[in-house]
């Protein structure tokens, strides 16, 4: 009789946390939808294909805590208009990734949260930089954008190929990262230059960017990270 029951209660054990499992894992994919959301809406990514995971087990424990170990949001495929809302000017955008590690909710009905570390990267293709120098350009044929050596520190170059206004172009473009700007100088081709602002997490900027065989690649890094507050609360 008693090896029954110690098996009955084995196999309810076994049910509960089934049950459990299946309740938490429903819970995170209802979150991660809901932040991938809210994250649209704050950082303006309404044109991108967006993915959070909130990584951890179990989630329902870390949500009544209030407190996450690794949140990582990954943006694809969107695009930025020039500070000055210049024609053509449009820059897209192949994969904005960031990592938050220790997240912490501070409040529910701002929506708000604070990390204590976010690191990520934010990827442009040659195709994409191809594109922009073309538009910005303006006049003459298609410029052809290929990777380059010397990168230092927030400035990434590439090479641009070509003919802009009528002219034979051979030179190295610039992309500089700094804070939550980008900007561009093309020498040999004064029309594309232009520049664009991202809306990051507050204490959140570029650290580095470099040329790499598929385009450009821009790292970031933030410290006491504030995420999510409403953008109607400043």
């Amino acid at each position: 009789m008693r090896r029954r029951w110690v098996k009955i209660l084995a196999i309810t054990v076994v049910v509960f946390a089934v049950l459990f499992t299946a309740a938490d894992r429903i819970a995170v994919h209802y979150a991660d939808q809901e932040a991938g959301r809210l994250a649209k809406d704050k950082y303006d990514f309404t044109n991108a294909a967006m993915d959070v995971s909130i990584e951890g087990f179990p989630f329902l424990t870390q949500a009544a805590d209030g407190t996450f170990d690794h949140v990582s949001l990954t943006a694809r495929k969107f695009y930025l208009s020039t500070t000055g809302n210049r024609q053509g000017g449009w820059l897209d955008i192949d994969r904005l990734h960031l990592d938050l590690q220790d997240v912490t909710v501070t409040s529910l009905t701002a929506r708000s949260a604070q990390a204590n570390l976010a690191t990520g990267t934010l990827t442009l293709t040659c195709k994409d930089l191809s594109d922009l120098v073309t538009r910005l350009a303006g006049r003459g044929g298609k410029l052809q954008a290929s990777p380059a050596d010397g990168s230092n520190g927030q400035a990434a170059q590439f090479k641009v190929t070509g003919t802009a206004e009528g002219t034979a172009l051979d030179s190295t473009a610039t992309l500089l990262a700094q804070g939550n700007e980008l900007s561009l100088s093309v020498p040999g081709a004064p029309r594309a230059t232009a520049a664009w602002k991202i809306t990051l997490p507050d204490n959140t900027g570029f650290t580095t960017a470099r040329s790499t065989p598929d385009g450009i690649e821009i790292t970031l890094t933030g410290h006491q990270v504030t995420l999510g507050a409403s953008r109607f609360s400043r």
